[in-house]
């Protein structure tokens, strides 16, 4: 075998393996990002928040309120960083499923809500896209699931 024919061999085989590779940590990457993120609201972290909503966000409540990052950042840096003792709700997911598209991801999951008194769930649905090696979410959507 030439070593035209090593390196042509060589490259179609790094190009089959790569792209299952980049999925697998785009998908590890998108978990460990609503992960922070999670812990983040739990302490209403207004950096972390900055951090994960684009600027052009589009938030659908589960109260059927849609708004924007602006409003959504002026309602957490408002209420300001909870303190370990003053947290009265923690925030878990599960069920995560995410579609990857290029640098677009749709991500679905279950937020949990739990307090000392009640469990709280959401269908949650978000759309990220990758700019600069980061992902935001540009599009959520969180519909309360009924008792």
């Amino acid at each position: 075998m030439t070593i035209f024919a090593k390196l042509t061999t060589l490259l179609l085989a790094s190009l089959l393996f790569m792209p299952s590779q980049l999925l697998a940590d785009d998908k590890t990457a998108l978990s460990a990002l609503l992960s922070e993120f999670l812990d983040g609201a739990t302490r209403n972290d207004p950096a972390i928040h900055n951090k994960y909503w684009a600027e052009e966000l589009i938030y659908t409540s589960s109260a059927g309120k849609r708004f924007g990052k602006a409003e959504l950042m002026t309602s957490v840096s408002s209420r300001g960083e909870l303190q370990p003792q003053d947290i009265s709700m923690r925030y878990s997911s599960e069920e995560l499923e995410i579609l990857l598209y290029g640098d677009t991801a749709v991500i679905a999951f279950t937020l949990v809500g739990q307090s000392d008194t009640e469990t709280l769930r959401f269908l949650n649905s978000g759309t990220f896209v990758k700019r600069n090696g980061q992902w935001q979410a540009v599009n959520w959507h969180a519909t309360r699931l009924a008792d």
